[in-house]
């Protein structure tokens, strides 16, 4: 059988004659040497015993994770760095961190700690509310061994090898890209631009355009629900969650959110249970789209609330209050409800949750350019 190391047979029942002598081992037969030891000592003399093995050597331990801290982001000029949405991808097990006006995008080893910067990315200047501000990459989507990164320096998506950490193809929209997923089942990447209240969705390895859906309000937030065929978003300034069939672009479903005056922001999917996890201002909502769009669970989470993160594995939902300084935690039940599992202070602006494989958040914090790191003890 392959893999298994032949072993010589031994010559039981059979005599081996030497010179001057033949013996016999109860049970085996074989022979001595004709050695003047031998023969001093006869046959049936113990065999010397052998040589000590080398021991094992023991298993390498593993390589403890860096130690818990925020983390310094590079290229900062004294006005911070404008962050929006960060990536944790479990592939490479690597926090990806679109740096805004930096012009890079900063990619954390979440093993070593070790952080390279992928640069070269479009920055511009724009003004909001009579202030000039530095604008660039923003956003990051996992792809199938790529990262798409909407850059609104110049409303390019552009594909990033995950590994290699490579720049690949590049597609240019005519409107600034704000969040960015890509969608699995069409092999296609679902980018809003709600500067002009649409969704963009692109061809997922040329980039190229393929279709434009049109909306009455400003679109927030993005999930993809491959086992309905599915894509939410919110309509933020009308306080509305829309369902959107993958096929056909069409709305099927238009439910009320019930965030209040600010809206609904992020979003993210509990897929086979069908809970759609909505982020307000000041609480987070379940709400029940496997079925009729019914909020079924809310917590209170402070105010300042933007994106949101949730792990499957423990079904827990991860929000951080930037006006409040705090990250709350939020175990699901079976029903959707959302109790407390864990509150943890952070620093006030920090925001935008991802968890990595080992539990520990990361938070952006543009005014200090940092990644504020969390590693809240979840209750049972």
């Amino acid at each position: 059988m392959p893999g298994r190391t032949a072993v010589p047979r031994r010559a039981v029942g059979r005599r081996v004659h030497r010179e001057h002598e033949v013996c016999e081992v109860p049970g085996v037969r074989t022979s001595c040497l004709a050695i003047a030891g031998a023969l001093a000592a006869g046959c049936g003399a113990s065999s010397p015993p052998p040589p000590p093995s080398t021991p094992l050597a023991s298993p390498a331990a593993p390589t403890p994770p860096p130690p818990l801290g925020d983390i310094a982001l590079p290229g900062s000029t004294g006005d911070g760095i404008g962050m929006d949405y960060l990536l944790f991808d479990p592939r490479t097990h690597a926090v990806w961190v679109p740096a805004g006006n930096t012009g890079s995008v900063d990619v954390i080893d979440t093993g070593t700690g070790k952080l390279t910067r992928i640069e070269g990315f479009a920055t511009r200047e724009v003004e909001r509310h009579g202030k000039k501000h530095l604008v660039g990459p923003s956003s990051a989507a996992l792809g199938e061994g790529v990262v798409y990164i909407g850059n609104r320096g110049d409303s390019s998506v552009c594909a990033v090898d995950d590994t290699k950490l490579v720049k690949g193809a590049c597609g240019t929209l005519d409107s600034s890209p704000d969040g960015i997923v890509y969608v699995a089942p069409t092999k296609e990447v679902w980018v809003s631009t709600p500067r002009d209240h649409s969704i963009r969705i692109l061809d997922a390895a040329t980039l190229a355009q393929k279709a434009r859906i049109s909306f009455d309000g400003d679109p927030e937030g993005y999930a993809v629900d491959a086992t309905r065929g599915r894509f939410y978003t919110n309509l933020e300034d009308k306080d509305v969650t829309l369902a959107i069939d993958l096929a056909s672009h069409a709305i099927v479903a238009t439910w009320k959110s019930a965030c209040g005056e600010d809206g609904p922001h992020g979003l993210r999917l509990a897929e086979p249970e069908g809970f759609l996890f909505i982020a307000c201002s000041a609480k987070t909502e379940t709400m029940d789209v496997g079925h009729d769009g019914a909020i079924v669970g809310a917590i209170d989470t402070g105010d300042g609330a933007d994106d949101l993160d949730y792990v499957a594995a423990t079904h827990a939902v991860y929000i951080g209050a930037g006006r409040v300084a705090k990250l709350t935690v939020a175990r699901v039940d079976a029903k959707g409800a959302l109790t407390l599992a864990a509150s943890a202070p952070t620093k006030e602006g920090a925001r935008n949750p991802v968890v990595d494989a080992m539990g520990r958040v990361y938070l952006i914090h543009g005014a200090a350019a940092e990644l504020v790191v969390v590693a809240p003890t979840l209750a049972p």
